[in-house]
């Protein structure tokens, strides 16, 4: 699966099928999405290749006590995928950065207490939520 930000410049390359598909409604993916949630496939590291550009990191104390890095386009802003501290082998790779979207349904909801009352909750789907104290730092 090929992907990419906005303006072409960082492209990337998934092989094989992601372990597992998440929406997260965690405060940091509402703001780095600009939405109620994001789409999150949890890809392991050797699966994922970045074909081209050089994003930008940007990391974070998440809700969860884990460093969070962001990895983003510095021409355009696009979030191209996150790697926690706590989920080592696996990326985070924002679906919506990929050319042909995936049609299945995420397994896992992270953080629903902060699913906005409009967006009913998944099936089936595991449900997962921490809170910490954050703190950021830019690189």
């Amino acid at each position: 699966m090929e992907g990419g930000c906005l303006c072409g410049r960082c492209t990337t390359l998934l092989s094989g099928e992601p372990q597992f598909k998440a929406l997260c409604y965690c405060k940091d993916c509402q703001k780095i999405s600009g939405s109620t949630y994001s789409t999150n496939l949890f890809v392991a590291t050797d699966a994922f290749r970045l074909i081209s550009g050089t994003p930008k990191q940007y990391r974070k104390l998440a809700d969860s006590g884990n460093t969070m890095t962001s990895h983003l386009c510095g021409d355009c802003g696009t979030t191209l995928w996150r790697e926690s501290s706590g989920l080592q082998g696996l990326k985070i790779v924002k679906e919506g950065t990929l050319d042909t979207l995936s049609h299945s349904k995420p397994t896992v909801e992270y953080y629903p207490e902060n699913r906005i009352d409009w967006v009913p909750a998944m099936t089936n789907s595991k449900e997962e939520n921490e809170k910490r104290e954050e703190k950021s730092e830019e690189k």
